[in-house]
């Protein structure tokens, strides 16, 4: 059996390897490193999947965040609202720009933004909701669109973690995450469901007006050459992790099933165990894994991943301390107690191997491992 891990790229690249390489020595023989026709060609073929008229591509996803409130005219001051239960990056940017993050809590099944507590943190300076669709399914973004409208709000969806899902509205019809609220934004990481071989991002819109904006802020600010319309970045993807995503892209439906079969294979394993809570599926939306996720309960859980380790089974604790516990965002608005979902959630989730290429043998391994621990 192969080693086991929380990711396993090579494997990956591997079945790949042809066109991938193909892909990267077009781009060396070009010579067209920086916004060639490799990066035009991944953002037409990603907006093509994802039915949206505009990608912007750009050099990593919390870039794409903070390029999106920069698009939007955000002002310091304005109040964006978003969940505590997420990656640093989402708060960041807010914070980065001179904005106000407001925290909320989540919803303790799907661990996603609570639109009751959207609601409630709504005062006359808040200006935008980031909801994040996290470990890869949807937000309810049915209801934070209605918010959203009601109040005349900016929606902008952090999607980094749920590229591919599909979120099902009450009419039947189906969208893709990332293409419903105002702005999308992604990031391709390498350990994203849709990975570079080094940082990526983009965002999506169907606003033609935010996507000139967006486009020319991620490059200086410029729609002109030497002509700076906007206070921009230097934030762009390069031809080689665009040449590598165009190939990769083809097979993220693929890859998603990959991910489910994995996740059908833990959901057995665990289904109705005192100790453990699977991951629970939210019906408006499809899942696609970025991580399975599982909630203790009555067990140690530093033991528990003390017995993997000892297996050679890695185990991950996505997030151990929530943002507005985090020393960066401590404020007088906050104290622990405040959220206690989300407090409960880092004391108790953790996180098994999930990737493409995880097979029979070592999902096998995996969940024995797991019970293990509770004989």
């Amino acid at each position: 059996m192969n080693k086991i891990q929380m990711v396993d790229l090579a494997s990956q690249y591997k079945k790949i390897k042809t066109e991938v390489d193909q892909g990267i020595q077009e781009v060396i023989d070009s010579t067209a490193f920086i916004k060639g026709p490799k990066v035009r060609s991944f953002e037409q073929h990603l907006a093509d999947y994802l039915n949206i008229k505009h990608i912007i591509s750009c050099g990593n996803g919390t870039d794409a965040l903070q390029v999106a409130m920069m698009a939007l005219g955000l002002k310091p001051g304005d109040e964006v609202i978003t969940t505590s239960f997420t990656f640093i990056a989402t708060a960041e940017v807010i914070a980065l720009l001179g904005l106000t993050p407001v925290l909320v809590d989540v919803n303790p099944d799907t661990y996603n933004i609570d639109p009751q507590a959207i609601r409630n943190a709504i005062t006359p300076k808040t200006k935008a909701i980031v909801p994040v669709h996290l470990f890869g399914q949807c937000a309810p973004m049915e209801e934070i669109m209605e918010i959203a409208k009601e109040n005349k709000l900016y929606v902008i969806e952090d999607n980094a973690q749920a590229i591919g899902a599909d979120y099902i509205f009450e009419d039947g019809s189906i969208r893709k995450s990332g293409t419903i609220g105002d702005i999308g934004c992604t990031s391709f990481f390498p350990s994203k469901n849709l990975g570079a071989f080094g940082d990526g991002g983009a965002l999506f819109t169907n606003d033609d007006t935010i996507a000139e904006q967006a486009r020319a802020i991620v490059n200086h600010g410029m729609k002109v050459r030497y002509y700076h319309d906007y206070i921009g970045v230097n934030s762009r993807l390069d031809s080689i992790q665009a040449a590598i995503l165009d190939v990769k892209l083809k097979h993220l439906d693929e890859y998603a099933m990959a991910r489910n079969y994995a996740a059908e294979h833990y959901d057995k394993a665990f289904a109705n165990h005192p100790n453990i809570t699977i991951p629970k599926r939210y019906n408006k939306s499809t899942h696609v894994f970025h991580q399975y996720t599982l909630k203790l309960k009555d067990a140690d859980r530093t033991a528990l991943q003390e017995h993997l380790k000892e297996l050679g089974i890695p185990m991950m604790i996505y997030y151990p301390v929530p943002l507005h516990l985090q020393k960066a965002y401590q404020s007088d608005r906050y104290s622990e107690g405040d959220f206690p979902v989300t407090e409960c959630l880092s004391k108790a989730v953790f996180s098994l191997p999930m990737h493409t290429e995880l097979s029979v043998e070592q999902l096998e391994y995996i969940t024995n491992g797991v019970l293990s621990f509770f004989k």
